[in-house]
């Protein structure tokens, strides 16, 4: 039996009055909205091959670091890269700053974070990152750490360390979220395109270069839809590394690719 049409009122009204101090504080949200995209390899002399495609998985690696930083908003990178499908972009190569403005701003994005590598052949390599403002394509933040070519993922642990403590990034709270217009639509978007904090059991993973390599080249197959190749190379990662969580993460996305 329905209730009364004055009851009905009371509780649409309740349920608006719970409702609306989340979406206010939804609206309210004025942290820098950042995408951080693909790293560039300039490495030099004979092996420089040897670092091809660790691009992607040091951006996913920053990502996913740097997702616990409550002070910005980090897009997902699979958001990133469906706008590089959509865009063509996905096979240019480097990242430039007219790049990086064009899939920011599709992205709703009012800063990008992108750089570079370079291993010096002699077991050194450096790790370059800056930003990029998406209304005046100023740059900015250029940063530089340096760590033995075994340690990864303390390159990057030290780069997102540097970038978290050092970085600075103004609010620029009229800009939207996502590239759609409505306030709906941004609230909607906001909870699946942003990345999401990982456990901190992966900062006392060490990946070496050689399994970063595995990682990215699982990433980049993934992008591809080659979900058999991609889903083999994480499985390599785990084999050495079971605690390295994003790769057990991306790979659980993989239908029909649970581990042994």
């Amino acid at each position: 039996m329905m209730g009364s049409p004055t009851s009905l009122i009371r509780v649409l009204a309740a349920a608006a009055m719970v409702a609306a101090p989340a979406l206010a504080q939804a609206q309210a949200d004025t942290r820098p909205i950042v995408a951080i995209l693909s790293f560039d390899n300039n490495s030099i002399g004979a092996g420089r091959q040897d670092y091809d495609g660790i691009g992607k998985g040091i951006q996913e690696t920053l990502i996913a670091d740097m997702a616990a930083n409550g002070k910005i908003r980090l897009v997902d990178r699979e958001r990133i890269q469906r706008v590089l499908d959509e865009q063509h972009l996905s096979k240019t190569g480097s990242i430039d700053p007219a790049t990086a403005v064009r899939v920011g701003r599709i992205l709703g994005a009012q800063y990008a974070i992108y750089g570079g590598f370079m291993s010096d052949g002699r077991g050194s390599m450096v790790l370059t990152a800056h930003s990029t403002d998406m209304e005046t394509s100023a740059l900015g933040n250029a940063m530089k750490v340096q760590r033995k070519t075994d340690d990864v993922l303390g390159l990057i642990d030290e780069m997102t360390a540097k970038l978290n403590g050092e970085i600075k990034l103004e609010p620029k709270p009229n800009r939207r979220v996502g590239d759609a217009g409505s306030a709906a639509h941004a609230k909607a978007t906001a909870v699946e395109t942003f990345a999401k904090p990982v456990s901190a059991k992966i900062m006392k993973t060490r990946l070496d270069i050689a399994t970063m390599k595995i990682y990215s080249n699982a990433l980049d197959e993934m992008d591809r839809k080659n979900t058999a190749k991609a889903a083999a190379l994480f499985k390599q990662v785990l084999a050495k590394f079971p605690d390295f969580e994003p790769a057990q993460k991306n790979l659980d996305k993989i239908p029909g690719s649970a581990t042994n």
